[in-house]
């Protein structure tokens, strides 16, 4: 490539000089290529130690006139060939005109000015693609394609100096972190690492410190162990490590590759050594903790951040902390955790504005809302860029939110103050009547428009006052009083300051009347449905009268969904269930339907109308519980792993035990997945639900570890699983809520596992308090760390036992090994997602579905079978190879979708390795017949196959037909004879068993060939033959059985047409005897071969063994070559 010219320094002991001229010098690094000695290898250290540029472009061009000591750079390549097409170019372009120029300065002016414009020209042409990445990263990018083979559809996004551990010997080289590979190149002294590892691949990922490997990463593998330690800044280069990993663990469980985000913004001034990549996953980062944080959608941009200080009206302080602002919404966050939480959505916003600065109030920024609040910021570094930035984001917000009548009484409340009023608890777009709650649903599969618009708990709730439920009620009173004290200091709705005080009130319980409220507010939810008015009517809509097999499972699990509340135990809550499953199920056929959901969703319902439940589903399915509820419940099982490894930290007396009675995997699935509500009373779960929607998965956790410390002394003295169940069951049915005013609900868990003696009741508050106490160390961000963690071993788990059950799928008969079947599965899934990797031009096989059973999931097309065919298959071709893999694809495609499976494919391998001579031939035979020879290749050949054989497939084909039709009516007649009784289950299991066995086929099943067949078939032996050290003899022998087979084709032809003739001018009388005779030539022939000619007489019993007549080799024209004569010109 052209380089800016630059002075440089001739050092002789680095390079060495192969070319000159009176202007120019080509010149090639020591030690590059064959030889160099010991120079040549301190050469190659030094330049992996310092990262220089010689290791991609070990050739150079300098520019140099006879007095001056200065040397320019002109041009670098990274081969010798690259690197002389530039030399030739300047000898040819170049070297005439510079002899005319009367001074070396003018020389030089001439040649950097040439070398600029040649630059520039190849830059105007790249210009489109807006590559921001500086040079020095564009340079360390095409090393690590050039050393490791890298296509250039894998991004590199950055790279580090660092040293791996080979033994006890650190080896100091680079860390290359691409988006799917991990890859370390170091070269010491004659001494070459190279390490290539796939995302995919990683099983552990850690960093830790020890005596042996002082603050190192340790990369683990299904294989290997890899230590790398020595790094700048080990932190930056670990989490870049997680994000890249989590990616690719992302990409096994959802098919979801990396796309980079066009929209980030461009830096004004880019770093040297920070690819767009690396600045797009840092963004990512930021992101997806901003929206965790704040409970906010998924698709919220986080546009920055920066210090400052809020004023809190409600203790009267300035609290220090931090400011974020996105597309939708200004949030704040203290710095300490529990001071104070801030969320303005835009939407709310009426007036930004800069108050007067003052020494006790600088740079103060007041933001107003609807409902009459107004924040008050301070200390803000840039205040006129901040409030020029949430001008622009306000401008972009819609005036009024789209919607239609269908949006409901919560679309409404935007544009009153405050966002939650008593007044608008009992609107609905279709008031239902308490004293018929059904109202038009009497049908099973009433799904015309969303009916419930208010939770169900006050349409089934008894009629009874608070003042006859006597101190329970009073208590509920209480509850209602403080939560309307907190909304006057505090605020109501979104913009709530949410402090220490939020979370203390919604430990002492949450009053049912503003249960659903809350439960909106702290997942996110109201966010969604607020911004998204009339979706779910739309949902409901489309989804009517859709069937699939999650709407089957829906169905099936209708009335198992809190069977014991009378809320669904009549159709107005069986219909209301079913539309916001079924809605969901439509909104995200990834997750579909999933047990548990059902249970959930029911509990939901109670206290919310149906769009609130829909979208507080969302919020616990796609944010707050992510990947709990998809076909493998990974989430679930990550957190259960969690739940594993807070048991031997926190109760590590009790792990062990656990770990033998396998307690563990049993409970906290049941535990998690359904929040506690299929295992504790109702009344009580609902208290750990407005727990876990203030403080995540956390509390779910915590409460697990307190129901374990609480039994612990039972459950080390338990002998096995089933008694460690029966200990924890009956705990769970006593855990009751003293407070409640609802019913009592009979738990039918309680009612399957009640015994004589049930243990003492234990108040759910003070279990909440217990796990607070005891376990409150806990943090989300440790939590999230431990989900990477477990998330890692988790996916590798399930991969594994994929690959356990497509091994396990494959025929006894196959030929191949357990072990060997696991390596051709390991190599079939690299190539596949390679191509999902870098690109494919079939987006099915790039695109894995992890719904399909295991089998399909991973499936290659045609290219990638024939890199896969080139590498394994032992029927080598040379250049015929991608022909011949083509047509093998072709043959094992039974489906005909252009995509093989592994099945498919070990089955097409296997017959190559596996397959006796029969076999091999066989299939080397069915490759040159369709399907296997595409329509191109047989497109002649079809034509010749269809005028040979029309009429006698015509033929057979009538007399087949007659046929049936004769034994069709043999077997009506035996059915009339018999009478009408059916036959026994017993001729059903016969013929069951004769249409399973495998039918094996032999050669007289194989169809006819014609000529053009036959000859690619001999054109591909020749070809397979091909630099074989008997190579002269093979080509005489194919040659001498192409030529006697083709002959005998014509003559069974011309044998065929003659006789057919005779039969139809000539047929006899009745009485007379027919004497007919083959011509002359026909007839001499088919004599047979002389005694003394052993090759006629091997050529004339051929190996279809018919007579000549039904030879399957056929042709047009005749093959009238001699024996030993050369094949067609065409082969």
């Amino acid at each position: 490539m052209w380089l800016g010219p630059e002075e440089v320094l001739v050092a002789n002991a680095l390079w060495v000089t192969e070319r000159a001229n009176p202007f120019f010098v080509l010149q090639r690094r020591r030690g590059h290529g064959k030889g160099g000695g010991l120079t040549g290898l301190l050469v190659g250290t030094l330049d992996v130690v310092l990262d220089s540029s010689a290791r991609v472009a070990p050739y150079r061009i300098l520019h140099q006139t006879q007095d001056s000591q200065v040397y320019w750079t002109v041009a670098c390549g990274s081969s010798r060939k690259e690197i002389t097409k530039h030399w030739e170019w300047l000898e040819n372009n170049l070297l005439q005109t510079l002899s005319i120029f009367d001074t070396e300065e003018d020389i030089t002016t001439f040649v950097k000015g040439k070398i600029h414009g040649i630059i520039a020209e190849e830059n105007k042409n790249l210009q489109p693609q807006g590559d921001e990445d500086p040079g020095k990263f564009k340079e360390a990018e095409l090393k690590m394609r050039k050393q490791f083979g890298m296509p250039e559809g894998e991004k590199l996004v950055n790279y580090y100096s660092c040293s791996y551990w080979k033994g006890r010997v650190p080896r100091q080289g680079w860390l290359y972190l691409t988006v799917n590979h991990l890859c370390f190149y170091s070269f010491l002294l004659g001494k070459e690492v190279s390490l290539v590892v796939q995302w995919v691949d990683v099983t552990r990922l850690e960093k830790n410190a020890t005596l042996l490997f002082p603050e190192s990463i340790r990369v683990d593998t299904r294989d290997q162990e890899l230590f790398f330690s020595m790094f700048l800044n080990i932190s930056e280069t670990f989490k870049l490590m997680e994000q890249l990993a989590n990616l690719a663990m992302r990409q096994l469980l959802d098919s979801e590759g990396f796309l980079e985000d066009k929209a980030l913004p461009r830096p004004p001034r880019p770093h040297s050594n920070i690819s767009a990549l690396k600045r797009d996953l840092d963004a990512r980062a930021k992101n997806e903790c901003y929206c965790a944080t704040f409970r906010l959608p998924g698709d919220e941009r986080l546009d920055g951040h920066t210090g400052c200080t809020l004023w809190t009206p409600f203790n009267k302080l300035h609290i220090p902390g931090q400011m974020f602002i996105s597309s939708n919404y200004i949030c704040f966050a203290s710095k300490e955790e529990d001071a104070c939480h801030l969320i303005i959505p835009l939407r709310e916003v009426t007036i930004v504005e800069k108050a007067d600065s003052s020494s006790v109030l600088p740079s103060p920024l007041s933001i107003s809302t609807k409902s009459k609040m107004t924040f008050l910021f301070a200390n803000l570094k840039d205040r006129d860029f901040l409030v020029q930035r949430i001008s622009d984001f306000l401008q972009k917000m819609p005036s009024k939110p789209p919607g239609n009548s269908r949006a409901g009484r919560k679309a409404s409340i935007v544009d009153s103050a405050p966002e939650f009023s008593p007044a608008l608890q009992e609107v609905s777009e279709q008031p239902a009547s308490p004293t018929s709650p059904l109202g038009g649903l009497q049908g099973s599969h009433a799904q015309e428009a969303p009916t419930a618009s208010q939770g169900l708990l006050k349409l089934f709730q008894r009629n009874t006052s608070m003042e006859d439920l006597g101190a329970k009620g009073a208590k509920e009173k209480m509850k209602e009083e403080s939560w309307h004290i907190h909304f006057f200091e505090y605020g109501r709705g979104m913009c709530m300051y949410r402090t220490a005080r939020t979370r203390e009130l919604v430990l002492k319980g949450i009053p049912e009347s503003l249960r659903g409220e809350l439960w909106l507010l702290f997942s996110g939810a109201w966010n969604e449905m607020v911004t998204h008015p009339g979706y779910y009517a739309e949902l409901v809509e489309k989804s009517t009268g859709k069937y699939s097999l999650a709407t089957e499972e829906i169905e099936r699990d209708l009335h198992r969904s809190m069977p014991e509340h009378p809320a669904f135990q009549n159709e107005l809550g069986i219909a209301a269930l079913r539309r916001v499953l079924t809605a969901y199920a439509f909104r995200n056929p990834t997750i579909g339907y999933c047990q548990a959901m059902n249970i959930v969703t029911s509990v939901l319902l109670l206290y919310g109308s149906e769009e609130e439940a829909f979208w507080l589903l969302v919020a616990l399915c796609e944010r707050m519980l992510p990947d709990y509820y998809n076909t493998r419940v990974v989430g679930a099982l990550v957190d259960q792993g969690i739940f594993e490894e807070l048991t031997r930290d926190f109760l590590p007396q009790l792990s062990e035990k656990m770990q033998d009675l396998g307690v563990i995997p049993s409970i906290s699935l049941s535990w998690f997945l359904t929040l506690f509500l299929s295992v504790m009373p109702f009344e009580s779960a609902a208290v750990i639900v407005d727990c876990f929607f203030y403080e995540g998965i956390k509390v779910i956790l915590q409460v697990a570890l307190a129901i374990l410390d609480a039994n612990m002394e039972q459950l080390l003295g338990c002998s096995d699983e089933g008694e460690a169940m029966t200990v924890l069951g009956r705990y769970l049915d006593n855990v009751v809520n003293k407070q409640s005013v609802s019913p009592p609900i009979p738990h039918l868990h309680a009612l399957l596992t009640s015994g004589d003696d049930p243990p003492e009741e234990v108040d759910i508050f003070d279990l909440l308090k217990v796990s607070y106490e005891k376990f409150s160390s806990l943090r989300a961000e440790d939590i999230e760390q431990m989900r990477f963690k477990q998330r890692l071993k988790v996916i590798q788990s399930l991969e594994d036992t994929a690959k356990r059950s497509v091994v396990r799928a494959i025929p006894g008969d196959i030929g191949f090994s357990i072990e060997e079947l696991e390596d051709l599965y390991m190599v079939f899934k690299a190539k596949q997602l390679a191509s999902q990797y870098w690109g494919s031009s079939r987006p099915a096989a790039v695109r894995r579905d992890p719904s399909l059973p295991y089998l399909e999931q991973y499936r290659i097309d045609t290219n990638q079978f024939q890199e896969l065919f080139a590498s394994l298959t032992p029927w080598a071709c040379g250049s015929h190879t991608s022909v011949l893999a083509g047509r093998m694809f072709r043959l094992l495609d039974e489906n005909k979708d252009s995509l093989i499976n592994f099945k498919e494919f070990v089955t097409g391998i296997s017959r190559m390795y596996h397959g006796d001579l029969t076999e091999k031939l066989k299939v080397l035979y069915k490759l040159h017949l369709p399907p296997a020879l595409s329509p191109e290749e047989a497109e002649s050949a079809l034509e010749a196959t269809h005028y040979f054989t029309e009429n006698s497939s015509s033929e057979e084909a009538l007399q087949q037909e007659e046929q049936e039709g004769a034994g069709n009516d043999v077997q009506e007649k035996r059915r009339e004879e018999k009478g009408t009784s059916p036959p026994d289950y017993r001729h059903y299991l016969r013929m069951w068993a004769k249409e399973k066995e495998v039918q094996k086929e032999t050669i007289k099943d194989l169809p006819k060939m014609n000529q053009e067949q036959f000859i690619e078939l001999c054109k591909t032996l020749y070809n397979m033959f091909s630099e074989d050290p008997m190579e002269q003899d093979l080509y005489h022998a194919i040659a001498t059985v192409a030529s006697l087979l083709l002959r005998i084709g014509e003559v069974g032809r011309r044998f065929s047409a003659w006789s057919g003739r005779e039969s139809r001018d000539s047929a006899p009388e009745e009485g007379e005897p027919p004497a007919p005779h083959p011509p002359q030539d026909v007839a001499q022939e088919l004599q047979p071969p002389a005694a003394g000619d052993p090759q006629a007489k091997a050529g004339g019993d051929t190996h279809l063994g018919k007579a000549p007549q039904e030879s399957q080799v056929v042709g047009e024209g005749g093959g009238g070559e001699g024996q030993g004569s050369p094949p067609p010109a065409s082969v």
